[in-house]
């Protein structure tokens, strides 16, 4: 990456800079290939923040499914983590999870059910078959007891399971339908297909294993026994040990690095937060292949304003991405997205993934339920990894003084609503925003990869008027 101007003598972040086109041959964005080389196994260089009401199991499938990776939090116990991946790794690699009612469950059940996934239709099965649809239309005005075999739509249309996507996209678009359910050669329900999913289908590549089964990674914290915790998720399939701290840059996470590293000596461990040389060339040399870069820039963070403590995201992850590439080592650029853009401009800095949280929280595919506000809009609750309720999860084992303590040191937002867009309310939705922003950028830099990206990118500093012109008017002048 070089500056326009040369290097300023200040720190940046994403708000201050900007990309300038160069000379590209380059002719279409689909000319770009977005896959990680950090041995992580993403086909698209985007990560799930190890955060409680992001990351859960159907997050996790669906972003493997599209060539990413998401991190389990620390803080869900072995066993739930262990079901959790056999979950994952038993998922289609192709086929979307379906909703699955029973001829005689109610509207209710089903009007529970139908925000879990982007596609908002279950599948009636009857001895492992499909006979019916229900999608949200279908039970609007409707008691909620009624079942749900007087409300579907009965004999669906379905495909093949084996069917080629695009083949799977002309047979939905010639019966006129938005999705059907996939199936075996017995005609047992295996999925479901979109139009939109068989699409994704033709442009993404799922992350997968060695064995072919998605991807999936954990977290593990640095206390207590890390070692035996790190030794019994690799044990149970996870693709990728992610060691967390607030503060990476400590001794503490020095010593449970090298625990983890020696637990889990062929596993891919990532470990921070940090963001310097200093602290990259420490977790490194302690035994991380990939070090997190970001204090402080999250949306749920309070950090930097309860601490002055943090660094402007986009120098912290130039000088970072720098220092691991000298090490044959990788750095995550962790939290400040807001934009596309962001995420393009941290792959330009040098980073090889990015991490995101709070702007995956708002869709269907976190944890936690659909609400609305008086207004009717939809959300869901997110809050940080350092506030008062995540340490009040974390430490439900702990005495009630012990507690009480831990609560009155607490760092980041407890409750935050998180607004589904409506044009785009799933993930998928979201990583495709991204990544055709990601592309289009490599276009511009004349990059087919994105080690060509942070070779060729050209970044200039603007003012706070520069982003502002940047900003699309929606509502006109």
């Amino acid at each position: 990456m070089e500056f326009l101007d040369g290097k300023p003598p200040h720190d940046l972040t994403y708000d201050d800079v900007f990309m300038v086109p160069r000379r590209s041959d380059v002719a279409s964005r689909y000319d770009v290939d977005l896959t990680t080389t950090d041995g992580s196994g993403a086909t698209i260089p985007l990560v799930v923040a190890n955060m409680t009401a992001v990351s859960g199991r159907r997050m996790a499938e669906t972003v493997a499914r599209r060539g990413g990776l998401a991190v389990l939090p620390q803080d869900i116990p072995l066993e739930v983590v262990a079901d959790v991946v056999a979950w994952v790794k038993a998922r289609h690699t192709v086929v979307e999870t379906p909703i699955v009612l029973d001829p005689h469950a109610t509207v209710g059940d089903a009007l529970a059910l139908l925000p879990k996934r982007s596609h908002r239709a279950a599948v009636v099965v009857a001895d492992g078959r499909p006979v019916g649809i229900v999608a949200e239309d279908d039970c609007t005005g409707v008691d909620r007891f009624t079942q749900v075999s007087a409300v579907m739509t009965p004999d669906p249309v379905t495909i093949s399971a084996d069917l080629d996507p695009r083949a799977a996209f002309d047979a939905l678009h010639e019966a006129r339908r938005r999705l059907a359910p996939a199936v075996d050669a017995g005609g047992r329900l295996v999925g479901v297909v979109t139009r939109t999913g068989a699409l994704r289908s033709t442009i993404y590549r799922p992350a997968l294993d060695a064995s072919g089964r998605l991807r999936v990674a954990a977290a593990v914290g640095v206390n207590g026994d890390v070692g035996e915790k790190a030794a019994a998720l690799a044990s149970i399939g996870v693709d990728a040990l992610v060691v967390d701290t607030a503060h990476g840059h400590q001794d503490r996470m020095i010593q449970a690095l090298k625990t983890v590293r020696d637990a889990a000596p062929g596993a891919v461990v990532a470990a921070g937060n940090v963001v310097s040389a200093d602290g990259v060339r420490d977790l490194v040399e302690a035994g991380a292949s990939i070090v997190k870069v970001g204090v402080g820039p999250g949306a749920m963070c309070t950090t930097r304003m309860m601490t002055g403590v943090g660094r402007p995201q986009f120098s912290a992850v130039l000088e970072c991405a720098a220092a691991a590439r000298e090490l044959g080592a990788h750095v995550w650029a962790d939290g400040g997205v807001r934009h596309p853009r962001d995420v393009a401009l941290a792959l330009a800095a040098g980073a090889s993934a990015v991490m995101v949280g709070s702007w995956f929280a708002g869709t269907h595919e976190s944890p936690g339920d659909l609400n609305r506000d008086a207004d009717g809009r939809a959300y869901k609750e997110s809050f940080g990894m350092a506030s008062a309720r995540a340490v009040a999860n974390r430490t439900s084992g702990d005495s009630a003084f012990d507690r009480a303590r831990k609560a009155l040191y607490e760092e980041g937002i407890s409750s935050s609503r998180m607004f589904l867009d409506p044009r785009r309310p799933g993930v998928e939705d979201l990583i495709d925003e991204i990544c055709s922003g990601v592309r289009s950028a490599c276009t511009y830099a004349g990059a087919r990869t994105l080690a060509e990206l942070h070779e060729r990118a050209l970044v200039g500093v603007q003012s706070a008027a520069g982003f502002h012109e940047g900003r699309p008017l929606p509502a006109g002048w």
